[in-house]
């Protein structure tokens, strides 16, 4: 229970104090300041990240800064270092120096992950990472379930299938001086769990239904045809009322030729002269 409570103590305000100096948990893109303990007493204040300067202020105030781009991103105020838009490359010791007097700092980068995503499917597959920057070997993160308990391995957390268990704040831990760190990590559940769906009995071996009236139900039934079909018979349909119609066209166009040759043949007759009969008498 001690160490539970240890642990959220660590993961919510992300440092702490342990023997080997001023322990500091960030993750990518965050800001951290590094207070430096050590009596300043009008000395000249040097900040070191292992064994490069990144800054040094002298009794007067006045500041020169060394190389980099950790550099570039690190003030002094009055003798804390602030660092933004903390980077993987910034992990590892920070020594403040007054004098001949130090102070050693820790800078871990963590950085906790899910794939796909922080939000899982019911009964899908997926994988927490967890990777710690500046954590010397042979140290290594740990996941740790919603309930407290350890997930088996380390960096990688292999959920497959994803249970209504897993949803939670999900814990990367690792140890330095004797005491518990880590990031916490939110996954959500949602669906629900697919099942395999039931086969489909087989027929082999039934025998086909009876059916003492399917002529008779099939003639009352209107025809099922394809529509290539209805359109062959429209089609169809089309040409024979238009042959019907050049037929009728035809017939008339014979009457009037008819009635026209009748008309000339009275004509001419009309024109040739009457003969008479005449009698010897």
């Amino acid at each position: 229970m001690k160490r539970t409570l240890w642990l959220g103590f660590a993961v919510f305000f992300s440092c702490a104090l342990c023997a080997d100096g001023y322990v500091v948990v960030k993750s990518p893109g965050e800001k951290v300041n590094l207070p430096c303990g050590v009596d300043q007493s009008g000395g000249t204040v040097t900040w070191k990240h292992e064994d490069s300067v990144v800054i040094q202020v002298d009794k007067n105030g006045f500041p020169r800064k060394g190389k980099g781009d950790l550099v570039q991103r690190a003030t002094v105020r009055r003798t804390a270092l602030e660092i933004t838009g903390v980077k993987e490359a910034d992990a590892g010791m920070f020594t403040c120096t007054v004098d001949r007097n130090s102070e050693q700092h820790f800078l871990f980068v963590v950085t906790v992950s899910a794939r796909p995503s922080a939000v899982l499917q019911l009964g899908s597959s997926a994988t927490l990472h967890c990777q710690v920057k500046g954590l010397p070997p042979p140290s290594a993160p740990q996941w740790r379930k919603p309930d407290g308990n350890p997930h088996p391995g380390s960096e990688e957390a292999q959920l497959n299938p994803v249970a209504r268990s897993d949803e939670g704040a999900w814990n990367c831990t690792f140890s330095h001086g004797g005491l518990m760190y880590g990031k916490s990590l939110d996954i959500r559940v949602t669906g629900a769990a697919t099942t395999p769906a039931k086969p489909v009995p087989s027929d082999k071996g039934k025998e086909a239904p009876t059916c003492n009236d399917c002529v008779t139900n099939r003639s009352s039934l209107p025809l099922r045809l394809s529509w290539w079909m209805w359109a062959v018979i429209a089609v169809g349909c089309l040409i024979l009322v238009v042959l019907m119609a050049f037929i009728v066209y035809l017939c008339k166009r014979i009457q009037r030729k008819k009635r026209k040759l009748r008309r000339m043949e009275n004509s001419r007759q009309l024109l040739m002269p009457k003969q008479y009969c005449q009698c010897n008498r």
